[in-house]
């Protein structure tokens, strides 16, 4: 049987003799898409073989980040938080291969696995098998959307301080259990996968429903997200494209916020 693995999300579906039939629901869904070329699947052994690299970098003391080049997919930075009590990885990858699970393992395993959104569950039931079935959590609201189903998933909701100093918070908005994670040590860190994006200008992030299909969110639910993330302090921000925002990270999410709702609410339809 075999691990089947969508070409397009990079998410894994349950093992089968054959490829999944249809479409892959994830992909189907508004905020992904379905190649013009049609659904396409892969495995772990042939994106093993195809030629690639794994980049390691360490932003800051006690956070690393992966990355494949070229990249698959979605191409997702996965991070790994160190703590005295385990690590977490944040947003699994969707391909796993020796390199990447050599340097997990040095970098000190995980204790628990946490995707932000469904987009990024990746490989991440495989994952917690290679290290030794560590519990996968998903947010509750966003369970339909597991491909994989295994028992080491298991749900969660609200708030959670997942390892001392790292807690999960629903944010909400990109999916109802759209997440991020809040790392307390040195003036604080926000792992945000796409929740929140930086963009071009430097000091600026946006909020969508869509990135592929520009889909805005609305006033309110940017609201809610910047009302949620308001007890946490956060000087540096990492997001899954790779980009960030290495001070007032906190202060842009709050200016961004006020502007977009500026627009999206008609406050500024006098300017166009």
């Amino acid at each position: 049987m075999t691990i089947w693995i969508c070409a397009t999300c990079g998410v894994e579906h349950p093992d089968t003799a054959a490829p999944p039939a249809g479409i892959c629901r994830i992909c189907a869904d508004e905020r992904q898409y379905v190649r013009a070329s049609g659904q396409s699947w892969t495995t772990a052994d042939e994106l093993a073989a195809d030629p690639h690299k794994l980049v390691h970098e360490q932003p800051e003391p006690g956070i690393h980040r992966l990355h494949r080049e070229p990249e698959f997919s979605i191409g997702q930075w996965t991070y790994v938080v160190q703590t005295d009590q385990g690590n977490l990885l944040w947003d699994p990858p969707n391909a796993l291969d020796e390199p990447l699970l050599d340097k997990i393992a040095e970098l000190g395993g995980a204790a628990a696995i946490v995707a932000s959104h469904p987009h990024m569950y990746g490989s991440q039931v495989s994952l917690s098998h290679h290290l030794g079935n560590v519990p996968v959590l998903v947010h509750s609201a966003d369970r339909r959307w597991v491909r994989r189903e295994d028992p080491v998933i298991r749900e969660w909701r609200g708030t959670e301080e997942i390892l001392p100093g790292v807690t999960l918070v629903e944010a909400g908005g990109h999916f109802p259990g759209a997440a991020v994670a809040h790392v307390a040590a040195n003036g604080g860190s926000l792992l945000v996968g796409d929740t929140i994006v930086p963009v071009a200008a430097a000091g600026w992030v946006t909020f969508m429903r869509s990135y592929p299909n520009q889909i805005p969110l609305s006033a309110g639910l940017v609201e809610r997200l910047l009302d949620r993330l308001e007890p946490y302090e956060f000087d540096r921000l990492y997001a899954l494209t790779g980009a960030t925002l290495q001070a007032d990270a906190q202060g842009a999410v709050r200016r961004s916020a006020e502007r977009y709702v500026a627009w999206v609410s008609g406050a500024n339809d006098h300017l166009g």
